[in-house]
């Protein structure tokens, strides 16, 4: 089991958002379109630099939530985190038009694709889910069949970010399965959990899947990540196929 934490050589540009979605009342999408477009896979990321007038800089890593299907333009969904400098300045200074500084993409271990094989278990707790959607998508875009079950942990219901978009593919039929728990308020489905992950859940949620999954991806807070890769190993699963990402402030 390890974190994402590879080097990069990519360049910082200039980047103009050209789209603003708010997708929960703590995180909006913005759609950014990069000055030299450029290749991603699903489950990358890039860093956002903000710079003052006095030379002061400010530095952030986002995971991209859209597919490279989807064309040149970027999905950050950006969640407004307390004494966070760079998601401050998204939530209440940015508009459309305005520019800022990017690089990538970044990360060479949390990626899959269709070509990389399946069953996938996926494991996600708030803006965690980001490059989580990101494979998703994909899958989708690819018409794959390949079989995902997307773990998705958050408070309440209306934390629940690309909600009505994740119902839609769990609707579909076609071997991609989401599975909620909320930790603050009763869910209104019973196949899903009102707690935070656990063992049992974890034991639960692998018997759902039609094999033992190739791999398992996890991204959340520290917290989140550690409790979710005890857990995985408690179940068994190997830990060389668990790979793990994590955000902060």
């Amino acid at each position: 089991m390890s974190d994402q934490i590879p080097a990069t050589k990519a360049e910082w540009q200039r980047a103009t958002i050209t789209e603003i979605v708010r997708q929960t009342p703590r995180v909006v999408s913005f759609f950014l379109q990069p000055s030299q477009p450029f290749a991603y896979r699903p489950g990358q990321h890039v860093d956002v630099r903000l710079s003052a007038p006095d030379g002061y800089q400010a530095q952030r890593s986002y995971s991209i939530a859209s597919t490279p299907e989807q064309g040149e333009i970027i999905e950050l969904a950006i969640e407004r985190l307390e004494d966070g400098e760079v998601s401050a300045f998204f939530h209440e200074v940015a508009t459309i038009g305005d520019e800022i500084e990017l690089r990538g993409p970044i990360g060479g271990h949390f990626i899959w694709t269709v070509e990389d094989g399946a069953p996938i278990l996926l494991i996600g707790g708030g803006s965690g889910v980001a490059p989580l959607i990101s494979m998703v998508r994909h899958r989708a875009a690819q018409q794959s069949l390949a079989p995902i079950l997307l773990l998705y942990s958050a408070r309440t219901s209306d934390e629940l970010i690309f909600h009505d978009e994740l119902q839609m593919f769990n609707q579909s039929g076609n071997g991609f399965d989401l599975v909620l728990t909320l930790t603050r308020e009763p869910s209104s489905q019973e196949s899903d959990y009102t707690r935070r992950i656990d063992p049992a859940m974890i034991l639960d949620v692998l018997a759902r899947m039609p094999s033992q999954p190739k791999e398992v991806f996890v991204c959340g807070s520290n917290a989140f990540v550690n409790a979710a890769a005890d857990a995985l190993i408690g179940a068994d699963v190997p830990a060389a196929i668990i790979r793990t990402e994590r955000y902060g402030v």
